[in-house]
């Protein structure tokens, strides 16, 4: 087996492992570890590392895991994610977690905070207030407030609160992660028939639960073996995909949208691990640069507010135009409110720019590949007529 082909089983089996092995692991490693859960879309995981602790990303049992007690705590016309959520909870997939955070997405992230704090009382809980206001210095104060608070309460949790040498190692750290996923997706761009779509999300998949050190020499692997690699060159349109950025995909949608013939250039999964656009500051105050960066260097999405009306959109036209991309993708979980409700407004400014674009929901474990899959090979081929007239 190649190098490669091995990172990637264990990036395969990290994502298919709903028992978390991996994290328990490491927690099995050190005397006195402890981890602490987040959900989509952004979490300051770098506090987390700071503390000693380990930060999982939780995304749900996508469409390996049947929904039973899940059921029971919400209404079906919701999105799929919490209810699998809970299930995982439910079924004891998530109990080496000692906190959770929760990230102000949406109303049904903020319910489901309240919920765990009912279902387990013992665990920390935190309902992530992010900024949403017009003024930045305002916002960026406020955030770095928040910030001083979770940093306190996570050292409370582990019993190793982080100092500022501890913080600005630890975004250190996450700086090279950072790195690391912006050339994973650089060599996408370049060459996607080295780096396909399914294994660059299986690698973010696998980052989020475990250690940021072992992910980081995993990568530098990948990248390293893909530069040699001699796929072939197929003829296939470059699209952006958008919408996916909380309940993700499942990794067939991914893969079905690629063999309709797209070639995927850019997307907003896992934004929890691309949500600052660049490296954070390390000299200086550690939470001052991670609210500065927050605020200012961070990526658009339909939860995160956007002060000027004339700016909505932008960021996927600008996206579209600097990665060489041929039209847009909609993918959107069934329900997800930000989502949908956003989508009017991109589609207004992809048109305005002549952008194509095509559209349709999904849910994690959704069984509906064929059709999606026979979607996106109409709208390859309708790009191809389109360059070509």
């Amino acid at each position: 087996m190649s190098a490669r082909a091995a990172i990637v089983d264990w990036a395969r089996a990290c994502y298919e492992d709903l028992r978390f092995s991996e994290a328990r692991r490491w927690l099995e490693e050190g005397q006195g570890r402890k981890a602490c859960g987040h959900l989509p879309v952004y979490a300051p995981r770098e506090l987390v590392h700071a503390s000693g602790m380990l930060p999982v990303g939780i995304y749900g049992g996508g469409d390996m895991l049947e929904i039973i007690r899940g059921d029971a705590f919400y209404q079906s016309y919701i999105c799929h994610l919490p209810r699998s959520v809970v299930e995982l909870a439910q079924s004891g997939r998530l109990d080496f977690l000692s906190g959770v955070l929760f990230p102000s997405t949406c109303d049904v992230i903020r319910n489901l905070s309240g919920m765990w704090k009912v279902l387990y009382p013992g665990l920390y809980v935190r309902y992530l207030d992010l900024p949403q206001v017009r003024d930045p210095v305002l916002a960026t104060r406020f955030w770095k407030k928040e910030l001083q608070t979770l940093v306190r309460d996570l050292g409370e949790l582990s019993g190793a609160p982080a100092d500022e040498t501890a913080l600005r190692a630890s975004l250190g750290v996450f700086n090279e992660a950072r790195h690391l996923i912006r050339e994973l997706y650089r060599a996408r761009r370049e060459a996607p028939w080295r780096v396909p779509s399914e294994e660059l999300y299986l690698l973010l998949r696998a980052g989020e639960v475990v250690a940021a050190e072992a992910w980081i020499e995993k990568t530098r692997g990948y990248l390293k073996a893909a530069e040699t690699d001699a796929a072939p060159i197929k003829d296939r349109s470059r699209v952006v995909v958008v919408g996916a950025f909380c309940e993700q995909p499942p990794l067939g949608l991914i893969k079905s949208i690629e063999m309709a013939g797209c070639y995927v250039v850019d997307d907003d999964f896992h934004l929890v691990t691309r949500w600052h656009l660049d490296d954070v500051e390390v000299e200086g105050n550690p939470l001052g640069n991670l609210s500065k960066s927050f605020l200012h260097r961070s990526a658009d999405t339909s939860s995160k507010y956007t002060a000027r009306r004339e700016d909505k959109g932008m960021f996927l036209v600008d996206s579209v135009k600097k990665y060489g991309a041929e039209g847009v993708i909609f993918a959107a979980a069934s329900f997800c409110d930000p989502a949908l409700l956003e989508r009017p407004m991109l589609q207004e400014i992809l048109k305005k720019h002549g952008i194509p674009y095509t559209a349709f929901k999904f849910a994690e474990n959704t069984g509906q590949m064929a059709p999606i899959r026979e979607q996106a090979g109409t709208f390859a081929d309708s790009i191809k007529l389109w360059s070509a007239a």
